[in-house]
């Protein structure tokens, strides 16, 4: 058997949510909704408003178009999934939906690290803030910060296409690239290799990050000043990258040394919530506490309300 004779995967991932499937539908409806409302009304603030068109807001829009992005690769398919009888995905939809995912995580790690970047020129060097994070270079890095992890993902999803496979059932509620090379019957090597060189690439975004905050500590250190800039801007960018990164930890742990042990509720909900969490989170941390984001959420939010109440009267 080869992958051209494979027409589609099973989803073993829903064996056990067969008795609560309608619970569970539900509460990804009010999921995937709290995460388009969330980001979505974040993005239309900075956009509707020009006093937010700086480089750490256009940054922090990206990274809400990101989670939209990468959430629609998952909840559609996985709420049709939970009302299906035998949960199956074609095999161009799981080469796809892995795409889709695994990029978005890829965006994830690479807009947090030009977020780092701007704080780090905005707080260590702010005399040169803006002709360093000039309107044309903001624009190149974050059209590079797409570009590269979308073509990363691609050559991952080149080379799983060409194996050839002797089995098609993925024991997760969604594809992902691991699970399918799980499933090879021809030397996986290639991507063994390509997988270990995306690893140690986003593994040193990480140290990128690591290393210019250690330089803005000692920076915001000497000043009160400093120590605003960074209670106010560094704080929610750590939670962020704390939050993508413990999540992420627990899929690729799960994925490549998953227990049998382990409860399948278990199981599914480690796979998920690097979708789940990040994309509710992020835009809620940021929206509370950046000064500005608050003040302009607040405004539209007022105003809406009062179009409301003049709609109604009418």
């Amino acid at each position: 058997m080869n992958s051209t004779s494979i027409v589609s995967f099973l989803l073993s991932g829903f064996s056990g949510t067969v008795n609560y499937r309608f619970v569970l539908f539900s509460l990804t409806l009010l999921c995937y909704s709290v995460i388009l409302v969330v980001n979505g009304f974040l993005i239309l603030t900075i956009i509707l408003n020009e006093a937010l068109h700086e480089p750490m807001y256009i940054l922090l829009c990206n990274l809400c178009i990101n989670a939209l992005y990468g959430t629609v690769g998952f909840y559609p398919k996985f709420a049709f999934d939970l009302l299906s009888d035998s949960p199956a995905i074609s095999y161009l939809g799981c080469l796809l939906q892995f795409f889709v995912i695994y990029s978005y995580v890829k965006v994830d790690y690479s807009i947090l690290v030009l977020m780092a970047y701007d704080r780090y020129v905005a707080i260590c060097r702010p005399l040169e803030y803006h002709s360093v994070m000039s309107v044309q270079r903001t624009a190149l890095l974050v059209s590079l910060s797409w570009i590269v992890p979308l073509c990363c993902e691609a050559v991952v999803v080149g080379l799983t296409s060409t194996l050839k496979l002797c089995g098609s059932q993925i024991e997760k509620v969604y594809c992902e690239n691991w699970a399918v090379v799980k499933l090879a019957c021809s030397s996986t090597t290639a991507n063994n290799i390509i997988g270990l060189i995306s690893v140690s690439f986003y593994c040193g975004h990480v140290l990128f990050i690591v290393c210019s905050y250690l330089c803005l500590v000692k920076t915001v250190l000497k000043s009160k000043e400093g120590r605003r800039k960074f209670t106010q801007t560094c704080v929610p960018h750590l939670f962020c990258l704390l939050n993508v990164t413990c999540a992420l930890l627990f899929d690729i742990m799960y994925s490549r040394y998953g227990s049998a042990f382990v409860l399948e509720s278990v199981k599914n909900f480690m796979a998920m919530q690097f979708l789940m969490i990040p994309p509710i989170l992020n835009p809620i941390i940021y929206g509370l506490i950046l000064t500005k984001i608050r003040g302009r959420v607040m405004s539209l939010c007022m105003m809406l309300g009062q179009r409301f109440k003049v709609t109604r009267e009418v």
